[in-house]
């Protein structure tokens, strides 16, 4: 269908607020003029979630990642012998935790291997020799130091059960896991997470599913350009937001760009393609005008700003003190580079917690405290968290 043959009665539907079919969705992606798509999710997005756009202020903690599986285009796994190789022990932990809280970070990002223990006797053996059974349990360990200096945890440890996110939900203002997408394709021989059994789209959704009926304000997003097409990212976002109303915990959507890396599989496969990328992000927006949505700005570092034209309304966590572990060869932009990119289209920018204002309800009272006193102290909008 050409833009000519284009039905614009669906953009019409979309600026009523109207409900449209998977159908319409995937017509809106092969058909619709592409600056009547961005401009649509853009006015959708400053009607819903205005002109702020806010970021969290981060110290990333790669606790270990040694993995038990193997996708196709990742780097962030580690062996045994490998120079990269990340096992943070204890004092370690604290002491990144006192530097974040020096740099007014509020959010420790703690990021692990798919259960390490598993594969590897060496993983097993450190987290023995540090006084704990599993990654979960040294998890639940750490959130508790890191809280007591301040800093307020974001876990993103793969297929937690739901007993550990019970514990974790404990002194975690918010967790995360990426779907990645939702369909069972990718999982065939030859394919990005055909070796990556955690990677499982029903496993996933159910760990999802598990959140919401723990109401753990929960991050979660797709991983764009690893060889599925518009269809199946589409439906990625239709299962997500079919959790989303629900249960009514998922916080954010994180629409994330593949970037393809040396010495994996997947080296000769390239970046999707602009327009693709922003289809995506402006589909999402479409999908789900209500939620918060964001792109990582360091993984388009040229022209990160330009997605603020086609629905996104944050930037997910930027640390001025840590490397992105998953993607090092990014690094963070800086924050206040940012803060002028924003300002410069009009945008405001504002700090957050790693819990966004809105899900603040579903944390726990002693965690409630814990952030309003940081507000105090650090001039946080208050009012955007307890209005």
């Amino acid at each position: 269908m050409s833009e000519l043959q284009f039905d614009f009665e669906i953009i019409h539907k979309i600026n009523e607020f109207k409900e449209i079919s998977k159908e319409e969705i995937l017509e809106l992606a092969e058909s619709a003029p592409k600056k009547i798509l961005f401009d649509t999710a853009s006015r959708i997005r400053d009607k819903q979630k205005g002109r702020t756009v806010s970021f969290s202020k981060k110290a990333f903690f790669n606790i270990i990642n040694l993995c038990r599986d193997t996708c196709s285009y990742c780097t962030y796994k580690a062996e045994p012998t490998d120079a990269k190789l990340s096992l943070m022990g204890k004092q370690t932990i604290k002491e990144l935790a006192i530097l974040a809280k020096k740099y007014n970070c509020t959010e420790a990002l703690f990021v692990t291997g798919e259960r390490p223990e598993q594969k590897y006797s060496e993983a097993k053996k450190w987290l023995k020799d540090e006084g704990f059974s599993s990654t979960s349990e040294y998890l639940i360990h750490c959130s508790e130091m890191v809280l007591n200096e301040g800093i307020f945890p974001h876990t993103n440890a793969g297929n937690l059960t739901k007993s550990e996110m019970k514990e974790l939900q404990k002194t975690n203002a918010s967790m995360g896991m990426m779907l990645e997408n939702s369909s069972p394709r990718l999982r065939e021989i030859g394919m990005p997470h055909y070796d990556a059994p955690s990677k499982d789209p029903n496993a996933r959704l159910n760990i999802l599913k598990n959140s919401g009926e723990l109401k753990i304000p929960m991050t979660t997003g797709i991983l764009v350009g690893i060889g599925e097409n518009m269809e199946e990212c589409i439906q990625s976002i239709l299962d997500i937001k079919e959790l989303y109303d629900k249960y009514g915990n998922i916080q954010e959507i994180i629409l994330q760009n593949f970037h393809p890396k040396p010495k994996t599989s997947m080296f000769q496969q390239s970046t999707p393609e602009e327009d693709y990328f922003k289809t995506v992000v402006a589909l999402c927006r479409i999908i789900m005008p209500d939620a918060n949505i964001q792109i990582p700005p360091n993984l388009s570092p040229e022209n990160y700003h330009e997605f603020l034209s086609v629905g996104i309304n944050d930037w997910g966590g930027i640390s001025p003190i840590t490397s992105d572990y998953v993607n090092p060869e990014f690094s963070w932009p800086n924050i206040q580079n940012v803060e002028k990119k924003c300002n410069d289209s009009g945008f405001s920018f504002k700090a957050r917690f790693p819990v966004y204002p809105e899900f603040i309800s579903l944390v726990n009272n002693d965690l409630k405290q814990r952030i309003s006193l940081i507000a105090d102290e650090e001039n946080y909008v208050k009012e955007s968290y307890w209005k």
